[in-house]
């Protein structure tokens, strides 16, 4: 068994789509990044990466490759599954927490299980939402951040 932990934050523009967990959620801003700035998804990539000991996302899809631009997070998820499974792992259980003031995100949960789910060939993913009581950079509106843990368990 190997244990990640990942995190993840972006700022909230205007003129951009808001993705959390490969869904497009009505919002008058979105997450700015290279690829859609999923900020659950990229949290879960380096909580598996992290576990199998292989670096973060910046160093297998790097914000200089124009490969990766506006991509979507749940490729590049299909991607880091492939690397797991290469090595001879998959996932145990996901268990995340997705930092924002507004919007509220309860009503997309199920969408965004199912989605990261599919990828990942379990339904062990668990999101979760918050708030910061208006404190710090996501209670003021400017951005949203996300943690990840995950178990891998070996296929051997």
């Amino acid at each position: 068994m190997r244990i990640g932990v990942g995190y993840d934050v972006h700022s909230l523009v205007e003129d951009r789509k808001l993705i959390i967990g490969g869904v497009d959620i009505p919002f008058e801003k979105g997450l700015l990044g290279h690829s859609d700035a999923d900020v659950l998804v990229h949290a879960i990539m380096d909580s598996i990466l992290g576990a199998l000991g292989c670096g973060d996302i910046g160093k297998h899809f790097p914000d200089t490759d124009a490969r990766y631009r506006n991509i979507s997070s749940l490729i590049l998820l299909e991607r880091v599954h492939d690397i797991m499974r290469e090595r001879g792992y998959r996932v145990g259980n996901v268990d995340t927490t997705v930092i924002a003031q507004r919007p509220k995100l309860a009503p997309y949960i199920e969408e965004m299980k199912e989605n990261i789910g599919k990828v990942l060939g379990t339904e062990d993913v668990n999101i979760k939402a918050t708030t910061t009581e208006q404190l710090g950079f996501e209670g003021r509106g400017e951005g949203m951040a996300a943690y990840s843990v995950c178990i891998l368990l070996s296929n051997g």
